[in-house]
């Protein structure tokens, strides 16, 4: 009864007394505990947990529960600061950072009765699409190829969040995407990824990546869940500048499976003979499905979609070249004694960050120096501004987008690359979104020959989210995905 629960599985069964929430917490505490070889969690707060959900089974015997979240543990991405829980970014430089304050997002979820079970592994500060740059070390994949034992990735850089979710350590979690974080994972490990519209959920209280692309959202079972979670976590904050003044919107109670009458939209910039037999099979598949159910498949042209990568990663470095310049040993965080104050700047930067952070702010500098700026960085503005208008440009004929999520499934933890550009190419089909601003999810499809989970993509246009979870409503009930790790690591 308490294994594989969605959210509204567990609100359910707390809401009929089925079940308390303490057992629940306890439940996933002893889950999380066996689960040692994941490496998903890098903080376990469970004294906060267990207290959290006696607070709910306090509410609801006096009929107060609060919502659908009460009593539901989750768990979050390392990058949320959290009161008094320490919130690494998966860095040696904020290895002893407890923050006095809690971050909107999850000050959203703690105002819902949310138990939190604790801080899930990343990327060292986002940088990263397989959870290998974590100085906690990285999050294994709980899904194995058919007849190989290999450790494969989990994606990132929410690689932990997605990982705890698909090894069912916890009923949903939280990460951040910033060129697909969030997506990519939940592609590699059969889960549904949202990455909602840029400014729809508050950034305050989250460490900063690249300011202008980061966005944080659910990584979930269902798209239910999901349509949940964003409910709980969107909505203006005076404290984030960027924040949207929409009024937030009931995802959940107007969550409906329809497509009929929708143009879905199929972009033939991303057909190519480099995508793997059986990703197009299953893209293939769900334009059938949408078709059937309703919707009617429209051939578009993003143009400049070739662009979009090499765009992505010079803003993204340069962003977090200024994000990370605060991280010097002075106010907070890791402090090497030197001589001197530069020596400690110098010693302090270079032993607290990783060598793909400092591979990343050593390209975010060279673009924002004074001789390379108009070269580089305004150059890649204006692509930005291009992209975002052949976006525009499609949604004047089109309700959706339908694309792969990824370029391939989960690999080997011990494939080296050589060139670091060859990791970047997983964010191939993501970073659009984030360049132009817009809500996309990634949704399971099926497995592959090797038994490893392909998801799917649908962008909508900015603060269509509605549409967006409607679609996918449709696809996963139509789809009925239901496949599971085997459990190998207990």
């Amino acid at each position: 009864m308490l294994d594989n629960l969605t959210i509204e599985k567990t609100s359910k069964l707390l809401s009929e007394k089925q079940v308390s929430a303490l057992e629940i917490t306890n439940n996933y505490l002893k889950k999380i505990k066996d689960s040692n070889k994941l490496n998903c969690f890098i903080t376990v707060s469970d004294e906060k947990a267990i207290d959290a959900a006696k607070q709910t089974d306090k509410r609801i015997s006096n009929n107060e529960k609060i919502g659908l979240l009460d009593g539901v543990p989750l768990a979050y991405k390392d990058l949320f600061c959290t009161d008094g829980i320490l919130t690494t970014a998966s860095s040696k430089i904020l290895s002893n950072f407890i923050p006095t304050y809690e971050s909107t997002v999850t000050a959203n979820c703690k105002n819902q009765g949310v138990v939190v079970l604790g801080k899930l592994n990343c990327d060292e500060f986002a940088m990263g699409s397989t959870n290998k740059t974590s100085f906690y070390g990285p999050v294994i994949n709980p899904w194995k190829s058919i007849g190989n034992d290999e450790d494969l990735v989990p994606g990132g850089s929410s690689g932990g969040s997605a990982a705890a979710v698909a090894a069912d350590l916890c009923v949903a979690s939280l990460g951040t995407d910033t060129g697909g974080s969030i997506r990519q994972p939940a592609s590699f490990t059969g889960l549904v990824g949202l990455k909602p519209t840029y400014g729809r959920v508050s950034r305050w209280g989250t460490v900063a990546f690249a300011s202008s692309l980061d966005q944080a959202g659910p990584i979930s079972k269902t798209v239910e869940d999901a349509a949940i979670l964003l409910e709980t976590i969107s909505g203006h904050d005076n404290k984030d500048s960027t924040s949207s003044l929409k009024e937030n919107e009931l995802f959940y109670s107007n969550l409906n499976s329809s497509v009929k009458n929708l143009k879905i939209g199929v972009p033939k910039e991303y057909m190519s003979d480099d995508l793997p037999e059986e990703i197009q099979k299953f893209w293939n598949e769900g334009k059938k499905i949408l078709t059937e159910n309703g919707a009617e498949l429209v051939e578009i042209s993003l143009p400049s979609t070739n662009i979009a990568l090499p765009a992505y990663y010079i803003i993204a470095p340069a962003e977090a070249s200024s994000n990370l310049s605060r991280y010097d040993g002075v106010k907070y965080g890791l402090r090497v004694k030197e001589k001197s104050l530069i020596e400690m700047y110098e010693s302090t930067r270079s032993e607290g960050f990783g060598d793909e952070v400092k591979r990343r702010i050593m390209i975010g500098t060279y673009v924002l120096s004074s001789g390379y700026y108009d070269a580089y960085y305004i150059k890649a503005q204006k692509i930005r501004s291009i992209i975002k208008n052949d976006f525009d440009n499609v949604f004047k004929n089109v309700d959706a987008i339908f694309t792969p999520a990824t370029p391939n499934t989960a690999f080997p933890i011990n494939r080296e690359e050589v060139d670091p550009v060859q990791n970047y190419l997983n964010d191939i089909f993501t970073v659009p979104a984030n360049l132009a601003g817009l809500p996309a999810i990634s949704i399971p499809f099926g497995l592959d020959n090797s038994g490893l989970p392909i998801g799917m993509q649908l962008i909508t246009n900015s603060f269509e989210e509605q549409t967006l979870l409607n679609i996918s409503k449709n696809l996963q009930d139509t789809i009925n995905f239901s496949n599971q790790p085997t459990q190998w690591w207990a």
